[in-house]
């Protein structure tokens, strides 16, 4: 059921963005990424032969739909903006025309490094939530190649926050992918146990989730982490820690 809900929700996606370009009409078209989100916006555009411009192609995310996603992106795409080299010359392997694919860096990190952070203060405020001990943010998506896992996975990262009961936890909801609304009634049954120590945002934004200590599998474990100068990988858990300093103290 929840595979036809979310090909229900690609059908109307294509529809909506078709019908907003037509409006529009916009010269040129800027996608970033790898969601079926994104795909669908691509395919609308192609169809209303609108050029793309995409961000954070050429790249691999095992065990993800993403990755089928992201290269049917770039096959739709006309300039290519990848955030290295590496990812630059998949992008010519996959047939596009070099001229057209230029390494960029990452963006994200170029946002960083303008963004002025909140602080702690200022983050507990705009939540209504006490941080007066070491926290973390909990942000968690379901493995979308894999068949009825995010429960158990999900399980595992609750049971090793168990373990750390002077930190208090922030949940953010799972992204919209098949097995997300597991994941987020297993969040609001935590806090509900745990209501002296948890709380659940279905989306902090950008500044106050980058003003926090994040714990799951967000790739921004992989790209924004660098910028804090600390992070944690541990494979056996599947856990990213990303860890800025300041705000935990």
């Amino acid at each position: 059921m929840p595979l036809k809900t979310d090909c229900d929700s690609m059908g109307v996606a294509v529809s909506r963005y078709g019908k907003a370009l037509r409006t529009i009409q916009p010269d040129i078209l800027v996608i970033l990424g790898d969601r079926f989100e994104s795909f669908c916006c691509a395919a609308a555009a192609t169809v209303c032969r609108i050029p793309i411009a995409h961000i954070y192609g050429g790249e691999s995310t095992v065990g993800a739909m993403d990755e089928a996603f992201r290269h049917s992106i770039t096959k739709m795409a006309h300039l290519h903006f990848p955030c290295c080299d590496t990812y630059r010359q998949r992008i010519i392997q996959l047939g596009e025309a070099p001229d057209r694919v230029f390494d960029v860096g990452a963006l994200g990190v170029e946002n960083i490094k303008k963004i002025q952070l909140m602080t702690k203060h200022e983050l507990e405020t705009s939540i209504d939530f006490k941080l007066d001990r070491p926290f973390f943010l909990v942000t968690f998506h379901p493995v979308t190649l894999e068949n009825a896992t995010a429960g158990e996975q999900f399980g595992q990262l609750l049971a090793v926050l168990d373990q750390f009961q002077d930190h208090k936890c922030i949940f953010t909801h799972a992204n919209a992918d098949t097995d997300g609304r597991i994941i987020n009634q297993m969040i609001y049954a935590y806090v509900d146990k745990h209501s002296d120590r948890g709380m659940a945002i279905p989306s902090l934004g950008s500044l106050r989730y980058l003003s926090a200590a994040v714990i799951g599998n967000s790739s921004s474990g992989i790209i924004e982490v660098p910028c804090f100068k600390m992070g944690l990988l541990s494979p056996k858990n599947r856990l990213f820690l990303e860890v800025y300093p300041d705000i935990l103290v």
